[in-house]
């Protein structure tokens, strides 16, 4: 198991909004790809205990996505969205909006910015709750870039 480049950091500059950074070791193309193809985030995306199915994924502005995870148990949780912006291989603007809470929507800003070889991911969102999952969801891509590389 690849080492994770840097802990996740969480910062709260308002009351709703949180924003997410984290360091990984391979260039900002890579982890861009990472984010813009089914094939990968059907390997990282989501807690470990679940499985991923990348049901839709077109990633252009106004192109829409969703992802189904399933637990062991076999119960399956919907997420959806659609991108608003997409400048490869730097941003990713898309809504994002968990199936059982409908007409809760948020929208998640991603931003790379590389140095040295390595890449900062800034994720920016409302505060929803499932930070702790986003922590493991790293840690996942981070190994996955590992593969990767």
């Amino acid at each position: 198991m690849a080492q994770a480049s840097t802990a996740l950091t969480l910062t709260l500059p308002s009351e709703r909004e949180i924003v997410m950074t984290r360091v990984f070791d391979a260039p900002r193309e890579l982890v861009f790809e990472a984010h813009s193809k089914c094939e990968h985030m059907s390997r990282w995306w989501g807690p470990r205990r679940h499985t991923t199915t990348v049901d839709k994924m077109d990633v252009r502005p106004g192109g829409v996505w969703r992802y189904v995870s399933r637990d062991a148990d076999g119960n399956e949780y919907g997420f959806h969205g659609e991108y608003r912006e997409v400048v490869r291989p730097e941003r990713l603007v898309a809504t994002f909006e968990f199936e059982p809470m409908p007409g809760h929507v948020s929208v998640e800003t991603l931003t790379l910015v590389e140095y040295e070889g390595k890449t900062t991911l800034t994720n920016t969102m409302l505060e929803s709750g499932m930070e702790a999952g986003m922590r493991e969801t790293y840690d996942r891509l981070a190994e996955y870039i590992e593969r990767l590389k």
